[in-house]
């Protein structure tokens, strides 16, 4: 396989964020659309879970991304266990 290789304008864009900042971008950009897990991202990115959390915040504002239908799908579970149990 080979490596990827970036324009001269981003590698210019990319060093002052330190090293891997590309790396961390990519994978960023591939969680953000839902191509790869939030431990897969961070896993690519050569971080750990929370470093990865802490640059995303950092640079987009926002970290773990909680999907409303988790949220949903979490709440039905919730509700067929209370169901269950009365």
């Amino acid at each position: 396989m080979n490596a990827l290789q970036l324009k001269p304008d981003f590698a210019e864009i990319l060093q002052p964020l330190g090293a891997n900042a590309g790396d961390f971008f990519l994978a960023a950009s591939l969680y953000h659309a839902q191509k790869i897990s939030f431990a897969a991202a961070a896993a690519l990115a050569g971080l750990s879970f929370e470093e990865f959390n802490y640059r995303l915040r950092e640079h987009f504002g926002q970290g773990f991304i909680v999907r409303d239908e988790t949220v949903m799908e979490d709440i039905a579970t919730v509700r067929e266990c209370m169901d269950g149990t009365s």
